[in-house]
């Protein structure tokens, strides 16, 4: 398959496993009957696709169901389409073929009440039990809110037996984090069951797009979760460009890519430093805190912003400088000796070793991306898989699925994102895509295939600092927003963190919770 998008596309609709219309690059769209999806999504899993993401549309007497299917090497990309009636939307649950279809389904039901029929665990993801019952606030006609009632007790499942206590921590934590609740059922200080419970600040970051400029909701993008402001932003743009037809030139996409490693360094040495930091070893903290703040100066130098805010935004990329790759050399050699320093501890070193392990099949069941997943031995890269533009890239990955596997990834990928960084500066004519208006990408008519009564559709997918980022975006025929569906890969991660930390003991938790170090914004959205 090659990167044209046309020649992508048409080898998609000739494939006679996957006939449908052509939706964008690398992906074709194929509208189903209810009673067609569970037969349809089955061959796909078969065929090695992952569900991507899930999106419910209101279409007004209609609601509409889309789910995105993804596969890698080569760049694949299947959506299926279901329409329902909006007065009695059903749909047969997914459930029993993908856990994250679950998950969607539940949310789905949450926020647009769409019926998954045969789900095993219908109960509310989104919505906590004080919220009104029957009130969907993604619907357009939604209105405000009924009276928010008093809460019943949450339905947490009940471990009983001699000795086995229960304790409960957050929402409100002791630190500046953003609210969780975990209750642990233990005997002594043994962990035999951990829940979860999110959803405490849901801001309702889809609804807030509705009605922008497609080309101008950027700084809407940038904050749906903080640290991930540029990934966030590229995967937003790409949505939109494959939406409206702006084609972007080489140089401009690896400049993007240059921006995204940033990201990544930053918060890679945060989290070595402060994995550290839990087991005790705060001067290594305090080194990993230096070598961040140099890297968060140098993305100041580099966009103008500490957090790279500012720098992509649909068919537009502006950088004040490029860093320097000599710079970026040194910053990763001490990262590399504060890491080892770390593990030459011996303390430290058994405290990683072996615990909250993740195995490879159990990450797979789950869909984990990013770190997460590689720890475990899943070899998953949207910048192998979902290309933007080539790039020499070999993930980083380990068997052990354990705290030691996440913190020897987090120092061997930033040492990886160190030489793509330093690759991407001198060896591409970079300076002359500063964001001068005339380097700008060409905007194109849109393809007719890429419309449906008006309505233009496109899909950005981007590996961010944690994992993959899917955007999956709607716009009108007067070039607003309509439906902006995000998928952070912390959505895919969260129910992985219960699962490793069973059999472990409490004091495990710290250590453990920041060995993921999911976010709660990119989440609860």
């Amino acid at each position: 398959m090659t990167d044209d998008p046309a020649v992508n596309e048409s080898a998609l609709a000739d494939n006679p496993a996957y006939k449908g219309r052509p939706a964008g690059i690398h992906r074709i769209s194929l509208t189903l009957d209810p009673a067609q999806l569970s037969e349809q999504a089955e061959a796909l899993f078969e065929d090695g696709f992952r569900l991507g993401l899930v999106a419910a549309h209101d279409d007004g007497a209609t609601l509409r169901v889309v789910y995105l299917f993804l596969a890698g090497s080569p760049d694949r990309r299947i959506e299926l389409q279901v329409t329902l009636p909006a007065d009695d939307p059903a749909l047969p649950s997914l459930a029993s073929l993908s856990f994250p279809a679950s998950r969607f389904e539940r949310e789905m039901h949450d926020l647009y009440g769409i019926d998954p029929v045969n789900h095993p665990l219908p109960r509310r993801l989104v919505r906590h039990a004080h919220w009104p019952a029957g009130w969907y606030p993604m619907r357009h006609k939604a209105g405000a809110p009924p009276p928010f009632t008093d809460s019943e007790a949450y339905p947490f499942l009940a471990v009983v037996g001699d000795g086995v206590y229960e304790i409960p921590v957050g929402p409100v934590h002791a630190g500046i984090i953003e609210p969780g609740h975990f209750r642990f059922s233990v005997v002594g200080e043994s962990i035999l069951k951990l829940k979860a419970r999110l959803w405490f600040t849901h801001r309702g970051v889809e609804k807030l797009f509705e009605g922008l400029e497609a080309t101008d909701a950027i700084h809407l993008a940038e904050r749906i979760s903080g640290d991930t402001s540029a990934g966030h932003a590229l995967a937003h743009s790409l949505a939109v460009e494959d939406a409206l037809g702006i084609t972007m030139p080489e140089p401009a996409h690896r400049l993007r890519a240059l921006v995204i490693e940033l990201e990544r360094l930053y918060n890679h040495a945060a989290d070595v430093g402060a994995l550290a930091n839990d087991v005790g070893f705060s001067l290594a903290n305090a080194h990993a805190l230096r070598i961040r703040e140099e890297l968060l100066r140098i993305n100041h130098a580099t966009t103008g912003h500490r957090l790279l805010r500012g720098a992509i935004s649909p068919g537009r990329i502006e950088l004040l400088s490029l860093p320097d790759p000599g710079q970026l050399a040194r910053l990763a050699e001490d990262l590399a000796e504060v890491a080892q320093l770390t593990l030459d501890n011996t303390v430290i070193r058994d405290r990683f070793t072996g615990t909250a392990v993740l195995t490879l099949d159990q990450a797979r069941d789950l869909g984990c991306l990013g770190y997460v997943a590689r720890a475990s031995g899943l070899a998953t890269d949207a910048r192998i898989d979902h290309p933007a533009c080539g790039l020499p890239v070999t993930p980083v990955t380990n068997t052990s699925g354990d705290v030691l596997a996440r913190f020897t990834l987090r120092a061997g990928e930033f040492a990886a994102s160190t030489h793509l960084a330093a690759h991407l500066i001198t060896t591409a004519d970079l300076l002359s895509f500063r964001g001068t208006p005339a380097e700008r990408a060409a905007v194109r008519e849109p393809q007719n295939a890429r419309s449906q009564d008006g309505v233009r559709s496109g899909v950005g997918i981007v590996e961010g600092w944690r994992g993959t980022i899917v955007h999956r975006v709607e716009v009108d025929a007067d070039g607003r927003l309509t439906r902006v569906k995000i998928v952070d890969p912390s959505w895919f991660n969260w129910p992985a963190l219960p699962l490793a930390l069973a059999g472990t003991i409490v004091p495990d938790f710290p250590v453990t919770n920041k060995s993921f170090n999911l976010s709660y914004a990119g989440n609860d959205l």
